[in-house]
């Protein structure tokens, strides 16, 4: 017992039948890294003690074997077997009481480092060398990955007003991002359209008040079954013909409905089916969302004041709560969201994506923010017209740093923000003048552009004329030899869009590709688009997140930079960005 103890001070792996206590974790130290078996606070990254001393004991296993002139080989001793179903090691419990709430101020790691411990160098080559002039092919197209198998049913639950809409348009808007086939499949939509083309056919037009939401109305009822079930059989259609993620956003709120989604789910053996319910206490935010839905132009409300329109759907709500039950059926897969992210309840959800669905939900938010994207000050890189690099700024760079602090403390006002950079200096050095907490990510360094890295557009067409014809055909799918394509780029960045989503003010000092990048995602954009967003330099984007896309205010510095924008070959349109400001423009549908 004496040799286990100490086998287990060495180690930190607790003994068998001794209760784990909690890792107690000090903010200002360095936090270890992610632990693949751990869902504690999801936005920390922790590795237990068993994995670490594992990780060793695998290290001193592999032993270099000389065999003469030949190339030595390597042999590597198998460790003994686990025990079927063993992760690595037990999961910890984690107290993040005394965290900050901005995740890895004060941490060192891989990812993650204090801005003023970074020692800057005047030059970034590329790992591969230039190849020879005779080389013809450098890189190659990036393929999409087989999503294929990815078939998911997301039937919202919740009363109206509790932004059900709101978290499905924020679910389809990351999964699409990440290349996943989404849609989703409004009922209220749906009911509309129909009785749009009735009224077009026989020239009557229904009234869809508070009254035909009341469940002692048998004829109202029925047709809003009706409406529901034939919804679902378009969502499970178009999954089988090749969708992956489809969003049933209904209100689905007794527990007879969800046992008929369940039933004719379950007919279809591909098909993995997750409830999520968005449940909402606050009067404020309910009253929030009440105004927004009569403000967006709702046809419901056609014709009323807004008054008379608020009213009604106080009314609809009231016949909801009648017989609202929430989710508590304990066979069912889902995930329940409180006050958007204050508390979230999770129940039996497997899978990898359904997870990562899990994940981003547990990461929102309503409070109000701004979100500013400025690309680092003009480099001297920019001036020679070289891409990559880890070149300075040049003056006109320098000026704009200098004079950013003032436009964000004038727009920022008191209130509290945080900037993030990349590892490159010349976001460093555009940081280096505000007077707000800074944060560098490797995450944020620029696309990657391998044996091209250092060189001229007109270097590389020169030199790889295929491949330069190859980018501009394929610009998001291309990668360099040795390098990323835009597609690596937004796989990188996923873990930077999650904690820009639990974070509030947020300034992020990046890169031309990655802003381009991070940008797509909050405005919806698709993959195609994505490689020609104009982002100029000495310019300071700020969005602001509101229920149905996001608020842009663009601030053009007056200091020269060159223009790195290149639009895409044979597009009349510089920069293709299409943004929707209301709930029609978001859902598509016609008033």
């Amino acid at each position: 017992m004496a040799e286990r103890e100490q086998n287990q001070a060495k180690t930190g792996e607790p003994l068998d039948n001794q209760p784990i206590p909690p890792i107690e974790i000090d903010a200002a130290s360095p936090l270890p890294h992610s632990s693949p078996h751990t869902l504690q606070e999801p936005h920390l990254r922790f590795v237990d003690n068993r994995l670490q001393a594992e990780a060793k004991e695998r290290e001193s296993m592999v032993k270099p074997i000389p065999t003469g002139g030949r190339r030595a080989e390597i042999e590597i001793t198998a460790p003994q077997p686990r025990p079927l179903g063993s992760t690595g090691g037990p999961a910890y419990k984690v107290d993040i009481g005394s965290l900050p709430h901005t995740p890895f101020f004060g941490a060192k790691s891989h990812v993650l480092k204090e801005f003023d411990d970074l020692n800057l160098s005047s030059h970034r080559g590329s790992s591969a060398p230039t190849p020879p002039r005779a080389v013809t092919g450098i890189g190659g197209k990036v393929d999409k990955p087989d999503y294929s198998q990815a078939k998911i049913v997301v039937a919202m639950v919740g009363l109206p007003a509790r932004g059900k809409s709101y978290l499905s348009n924020k679910l389809t808007r990351y999964l699409r991002w990440l290349e996943y086939d989404v849609k989703v499949f409004n009922v209220g939509q749906l009911r509309r359209q129909k009785a749009r083309d009735k009224a077009e056919s026989s020239g009557v037009k229904e009234d869809h008040n508070a009254a035909f939401f009341s469940y002692s109305n048998e004829d109202a009822v029925k047709a809003r079954e009706s409406f529901a079930e034939e919804s679902l059989e378009m969502l499970i259609k178009w999954l089988k013909d090749g969708g992956n993620v489809a969003i049933h956003d209904a209100t689905n709120s007794t527990q007879a409905r969800r046992a008929k989604i369940e039933k004719r789910v379950s007919k279809e053996p591909s098909l993995y089916l997750i409830f999520l319910e968005s449940l909402c206490d606050d009067p404020a935010v309910i009253a929030s969302n009440i105004a927004l839905k009569v403000r967006s132009g709702d046809p419901d409300y056609d014709g009323m004041s807004r008054e008379v329109a608020e009213r009604d759907f106080r009314k609809r709500i009231e016949a909801y709560e009648a017989v609202y039950q929430t989710v508590t059926e304990p066979h069912l897969s889902y995930l329940k969201i409180i006050n958007v992210g204050q508390q979230v309840t999770v129940c039996r959800i497997h899978g990898y994506l359904q997870s990562r669905i899990a994940f981003y939900l547990m990461n929102q938010h309503l409070k109000p923010r701004s979100i500013f994207f400025s690309r680092h000050g003009e480099s001297q890189f920019n001036v020679e017209g070289k891409i990559g690099g880890d070149a300075p700024l040049s003056i006109r760079g320098a000026a704009y740093a200098a004079a950013l602090p003032d436009l964000i403390t004038k727009n920022i006002g008191d209130a509290p923000l945080t900037v993030w950079t990349s590892t490159l200096q010349r976001t460093i050095q555009t940081a280096a003048q505000l007077p707000y907490p800074k944060l560098t990510w490797k995450s944020l360094d620029e696309l990657d552009a391998g044996v091209c890295d250092g060189m001229t557009y007109e270097e590389i067409e020169e030199r790889y004329p295929e491949d330069f014809a190859n980018r501009d055909d394929d610009k998001y799918n291309y990668r360099y030899r040795g390098g990323e394509s835009y597609r690596d780029v937004v796989v990188r960045l996923e873990p930077v869009i999650v904690e820009l989503e639990r974070q509030e003010n947020i300034l992020v000092i990046g890169h031309q590709a990655i802003i381009r990048c991070l940008y797509a995602y909050f405005h919806n954009l698709p993959q195609d688009d994505l490689p020609y967003i104009k982002i100029p330099l000495h310019t300071v984007i700020k969005l602001t997140p509101k229920a149905y896309g996001c608020d842009e205010e663009r601030y053009a510095l007056p200091i020269q930079a060159v223009d790195t924008h290149r639009p895409k070959p044979g597009s009349k349109v510089e920069s293709p960005v299409v943004i929707p400001n209301t709930a029609r423009d978001y859902y598509g549908e016609k008033a």
